[in-house]
C-alpha cells in the first residue's frame, strides 16, 4: 500500500489552504541522497519567489539511502510507494498531489524548476499537458550519444508515426498536466514507458498538449537508466498500444498477397513468364492462413482496449457499430462451406474414377485453406462477442 508522510509548509496551515493549491510539483526519487534536498530546495524557492501557491511532493520509490529524511527535512511532503518503477512512483505522487496543476521533475538536477511558471502559464493557457523539449539545449555530457541521436529521436519518431501526437521530445521527463484530467489518462504503467503512456493516452484523448524548449543539464549520481531495457520497455508498449500496425495492417498485407498467390496459381495465370504451381500455392495458403489469424488477434486486442482499458479507435468504433457477431458468422460460415463444397467435388470425382489417382492437389489446398479460414473468421467472431459482454455490447 502507498503511505503518504504529510509535513506541513510555510503558509499551509489548514485544510482550507490545502484545498486551494495552485500546483503541486512531484519528484519521484529512489536512492537520490546527494540530489533530492537541492531539487526540494530549488522548487519551493521558485514558488516563493513567484508567490505561487502550492507544494513539492517527493515520491519516494523505497529509497535505502535516507532519501526520504532528506526530502522531508528540506520541506517536501514524502510518500513511500514500495513497488519499485518509474510509474509507480509517479502513480503514488499524482494520488497524493492536490494541486490544481502538477508539474513533473526528476530527483537528479538534469531540469532547471524555474521553468515551473511558464509550465504554468501554457496550463492557465488552456493546454491539458505540457511538455519540455529538451534537445536543442542539451548541455555538455548531460545526454549519452546513443541516447541523443539515436534512442529518443527513433523512438519519439515513431510514437510520432503511430500516434500523430506532434511531439519532438517524448521522453522529457519535466512536464506539466492538470490533475482534473488524469482520470481520463487512466495512466497504469509501472516503468519508465510511463512516459510513453501519458503523452499516448493524451493524444488518444485529444487533449491540448503543448511544447517548448528547455534546457537539459548534466545529472548528479549515478544514473538509473538501462539504454537497452528501458528503450525496449517503449517500443514495446508503444506496438503493444497501435493494434492497427502491429496485428491489422501487417495481417491484412499477409493475407492479401497469400489470396493473391493462390487465386494466379489455381488460375494458372501466367506471371513473369512463367505458371506457378504447388509449392507457390502452398506459401499462399500459409500466408491467408496466418494473415487471418493476425487480423483476428488485431481485432481482439482492438476490443479489450476498448472494453478493458477505456482505448478509443474511430476505425474500430465504426466497425463494432456496423457489424454484429452474425455477420462474422455468417462470412465465417460461408468461406468455410466454399472449401467443403471444393473437398466434395474433388471426392465425387475420386469416386467417380474408381477410387485411383487423383491429380487435384491444387483444389486440395485451396479447399483446405478455405476451411481453416472460415473456422478461424467464424469462431473469432464468438470470441469478440465475448469480449464485447464487458459492456453489454453483444454485437
Amino acid at each position: 500500500m502507498t503511505t503518504a508522510q504529510k509535513e506541513n509548509l510555510p503558509g499551509l496551515h489548514d485544510d482550507a489552504d490545502q484545498s486551494e493549491l495552485r500546483v503541486s510539483v512531484v519528484i519521484p526519487c529512489l536512492n537520490e541522497a546527494e540530489n533530492i534536498e537541492q531539487c526540494v530546495t530549488a522548487a519551493l524557492g521558485v514558488l516563493e519567489r513567484n508567490g505561487i501557491a502550492g507544494e513539492v511532493v517527493v515520491a519516494d520509490n523505497d529509497s535505502d539511502d535516507g532519501s526520504a529524511e532528506l526530502a522531508r527535512a528540506a520541506g517536501a511532503r514524502v510518500v513511500v510507494e514500495p513497488r519499485r518503477g518509474y510509474g509507480s512512483a509517479y502513480l503514488a505522487g499524482f494520488e497524493a498531489a492536490r494541486g490544481r496543476f502538477i508539474v513533473m521533475g526528476d530527483a537528479d538536477l538534469t531540469y532547471d524548476f524555474n521553468e515551473i511558471p511558464r509550465f504554468l502559464r501554457e496550463l492557465e493557457d488552456g493546454a491539458d499537458m505540457v511538455i519540455g523539449d529538451r534537445m536543442k539545449n542539451i548541455h555538455p555530457g548531460a545526454m549519452p550519444w546513443l541516447h541523443r541521436y539515436v534512442g529518443n529521436p527513433l523512438l519519439s519518431g515513431f510514437l510520432n508515426l503511430l500516434f500523430r501526437t506532434g511531439i519532438s521530445d517524448a521522453h522529457c521527463g519535466m512536464r506539466a498536466v492538470r490533475r482534473s484530467t488524469l482520470p481520463q489518462l487512466a495512466l497504469r504503467t509501472t516503468g519508465m514507458e510511463f512516459a510513453s503512456e501519458m503523452v499516448i493516452r493524451a493524444a488518444k484523448e485529444k487533449l491540448d498538449i503543448r511544447q517548448f524548449d528547455i534546457e537539459y543539464h548534466p545529472r548528479g549520481g549515478e544514473s538509473k537508466l538501462s539504454s537497452f531495457r528501458d528503450g525496449w520497455r517503449h517500443l514495446r508498449f508503444l506496438l503493444v498500444h497501435s493494434p492497427n500496425h502491429l496485428f491489422i495492417l501487417p495481417g491484412a498485407v499477409m493475407a492479401l498477397i497469400g489470396a493473391l498467390i493462390a487465386i494466379t496459381v489455381v488460375a494458372n495465370i501466367n506471371v513473369f513468364g512463367r505458371e506457378w504451381d504447388l509449392h507457390a500455392l502452398i506459401a499462399g495458403a500459409l500466408l491467408l492462413i496466418v494473415g487471418t489469424q493476425v487480423v483476428a488477434l488485431g481485432l481482439c486486442a482492438h476490443a479489450y482496449g476498448t472494453y478493458f482499458m477505456n482505448e478509443r479507435d474511430p476505425w474500430f468504433d465504426r466497425m463494432r457499430a456496423r457489424y454484429r457477431l452474425e455477420h462474422g458468422l455468417v462470412l465465417g460460415g460461408l468461406i468455410a462451406f466454399a472449401g467443403f463444397v471444393i473437398a466434395a467435388v474433388i471426392v465425387i470425382e475420386w469416386i467417380d474414377r474408381g477410387f485411383g489417382s487423383l491429380g487435384e492437389e491444387r483444389l486440395a489446398v485451396l479447399a483446405l485453406t478455405l476451411v481453416i479460414v472460415g473456422i478461424q473468421v467464424f469462431f473469432s467472431s464468438f470470441l469478440l462477442s465475448i469480449l464485447g459482454l464487458r459492456r453489454g455490447d453483444q454485437r
